[in-house]
């Protein structure tokens, strides 16, 4: 299978993972716009992997060694993640590669998917996700070994910074607008908000729900840019993605840019009243989540102009770059009550 060596890969899982039966059998999993994840199978047990795409332009984002160290780190923490399984190195699949314990449940990935669900449900789902969201804000990172997971003091000027170094990197054509984003982002940058471990890329497809109870959140997935640094990151992303102009992103039908969904106000408020924090300067956070959104989403389509993607639904991404930026203006004209 493209970017799997399954002979190697029964060699590894019969050296590290337990109960191992042999012959493996593996399939693509749906979803994934940057690390491409498969599942694995012996017959009795199934398993993830998780490595990095193939020509990847942006190898900061792939760091697989801290994505399972995070997954790891949470086991106990009361965030629902995957159980951590194994971790190898470029010698294995010649990139490095986690493996963690397959999750039973569902992936909401298509308005068609969520609107299946009745209205009440739909409420419930996007609460629920807000509240784990603000519970993994909630944990001490010192207390599961992640204090030095990353650099919490100037974590913001770091964002607007790498996003724009992203950008210059995998850019396609000339946008201004993503220039402009990036300098009244630089100038309006303030201090962060408090310190805590954010998960980067946190939205409804990137959770697995309980089958019966979609309310319930079985697992958080796809960790790939978790690190420590200001909790409002998270939860500005989180409310940027659901945005329709984010749908190209995903295939044009992205459930968390569904109008059945609570409206950002109330997700906003739902967050505050949980986490207790402050969100006047949320509009900042909204611009920067538009524009590292922007910013992924060009080096999705030079991967995909490059041959470098697997799957279907990527033609659509490019298109969903310049609307994104224009709405991180929209904004960032907000910051300060402008």
């Amino acid at each position: 299978m493209d970017g799997l060596d399954l002979p190697a890969l029964e060699e590894f899982f019969a050296r590290h993972v337990p109960g191992f039966a042999g012959n493996l059998s593996a399939e693509m999993l749906q979803g994934g716009r940057s690390n491409l994840t498969y599942l694995l199978t012996d017959g009795r047990t199934r398993w993830v992997l998780r490595r990095p795409p193939l020509g990847g332009l942006t190898p900061s984002a792939h760091d697989m060694g801290r994505e399972y160290r995070v997954v790891a780190a949470l086991r106990d923490s009361g965030v629902p993640v995957a159980r951590a399984v194994a971790l190898a190195d470029a010698d294995v699949l010649g990139v490095p590669f986690s493996v963690v314990e397959h999750v039973d449940g569902v992936v909401i990935r298509t308005t068609e998917q969520l609107h299946a669900l009745p209205d009440n449900d739909i409420q419930r789902c996007a609460f629920a996700l807000v509240d784990v969201l603000a519970r993994l804000h909630a944990v001490d990172p010192e207390a599961l070994g992640l204090g030095d997971f990353g650099r919490p003091e100037g974590y913001l000027a770091r964002q607007v910074r790498r996003w724009h170094d992203q950008w210059l990197r995998v850019r396609t054509r000339p946008l201004p607008d993503i220039d402009v984003l990036h300098a009244k982002l630089a100038e309006a940058c303030p201090a962060e908000s408090a310190a805590s471990i954010v998960h980067g890329d946190y939205r409804i497809d990137n959770a697995i729900l309980d089958a019966g109870d979609p309310a319930s959140v079985r697992a958080v997935v796809d960790w790939e840019m978790a690190t420590l640094g200001d909790p409002l990151a998270d939860l500005g992303l989180h409310l940027v993605y659901s945005d329709p102009v984010f749908a190209p992103v995903l295939d044009g039908a992205a459930a968390s840019t569904s109008d059945r969904l609570p409206r950002v106000a109330d997700l906003a408020q739902r967050y505050a009243s949980v986490s207790g924090r402050d969100l006047a300067r949320l509009e900042f956070y909204l611009a920067l989540g538009y524009f590292k959104i922007a910013v992924i989403a060009e080096g999705i389509h030079a991967r995909h102009r490059q041959g470098h993607t697997r799957g279907s639904g990527f033609d659509s991404v490019g298109a969903a770059v310049a609307p994104l930026a224009a709405a991180g203006l929209r904004a960032a004209a907000r910051i300060g009550g402008e």
